[in-house]
């Protein structure tokens, strides 16, 4: 997740970077469209119309390359309906930030029975680092780049970072650039050229401690009433025998105040058919 919303800030943030990396043309007038796409929801990790020339450019970044479903027909059902959606161009990339030797990220093209699709990939680790030194926006992508010298690449980036004048945007890079770092480098590489205390002042990275505090939360919610349901199917399995399974699946669905409830009403329950009785009232 931290990666995902790295990356989407440094698009959404400053777009004409990338458009002018990955599509060769230099661009002011780009908009970032909103990535929920029709039908089934949907999402690409980035969205960007390039308005002048009436292309989108649909960047999907991948830490690896294992999916469900497979990439290639994720990037297919993306095409179609970005397509079908605004009806211009739909240039993709797929850039594999972590590296790696499956043969997954050479794929770049789904293929079935009269079915082609085509898009392209990029391999951070074997891109040139040196156009990607040249902006802020694209400075935390270059410490994955091709080298021989990994900290010396690591040490550049940090010192590109470092002349950034804008203190607010010079934090929110080298939290980028540190975090995408991680992939590669370990704690004591990055911090030998980096700044801790920049990465606490930065925006990017109290996005991502509050979403990892919200997912944090929900997860415990779910454990807690995960465990609450297994208590009472034991409680049901000692006073009724064994709960068939179609009832414990009604169970499942049931929310925490009618948990609750029917922690109250077993202790009446004297049958399986009382349980039975008792659960189809809810459904009337």
């Amino acid at each position: 997740m931290a990666y995902d919303n790295t990356l989407k800030y440094l698009v959404e943030q400053d777009p004409e970077p990338f458009v002018q990396w990955l599509l060769g043309t230099a661009s002011s007038d780009v908009q970032v469209l909103k990535t929920e796409l029709s039908l089934e929801p949907i999402r690409a990790d980035s969205v960007t119309f390039l308005q002048t020339s009436q292309q989108i450019l649909h960047l999907e970044f991948q830490t690896l390359p294992q999916s469900s479903p497979s990439l290639p027909l994720r990037m297919l059902d993306y095409w179609v309906r970005l397509y079908r959606q605004y009806n211009c161009k739909v240039v993709q990339v797929v850039i594999f930030l972590k590296p790696t030797t499956s043969e997954a990220v050479f794929v770049d093209r789904f293929t079935a029975p009269r079915t082609f699709h085509h898009y392209r990939v990029i391999r951070t680790w074997e891109e040139d680092p040196a156009p990607l030194l040249v902006t802020p926006s694209l400075l935390p992508i270059a410490v994955l780049a091709r080298t021989t010298a990994p900290n010396a690449l690591l040490q550049q980036v940090a010192a590109q970072v470092d002349m950034i004048e804008s203190i607010d945007l010079r934090q929110n890079i080298s939290t980028c650039a540190q975090l995408l770092a991680g992939l590669v480098f370990n704690h004591e590489q990055i911090h030998q050229f980096f700044r801790r205390d920049m990465m606490k002042e930065s925006v990017v990275y109290q996005e991502i401690l509050r979403e990892g505090l919200q997912e944090g939360l929900q997860q415990g919610l779910q454990q807690g009433l995960q465990a609450e349901i297994n208590l009472l199917v034991r409680q049901l399995t000692h006073r009724l025998g064994t709960v068939p399974q179609a009832l414990q699946n009604q169970i499942q669905g049931l929310s925490i105040a009618q948990l609750e409830d029917l922690g109250e009403a077993l202790l009446d329950f004297s049958s399986q058919t009382e349980l039975e009785n008792w659960l189809s009232r809810l459904k009337g």
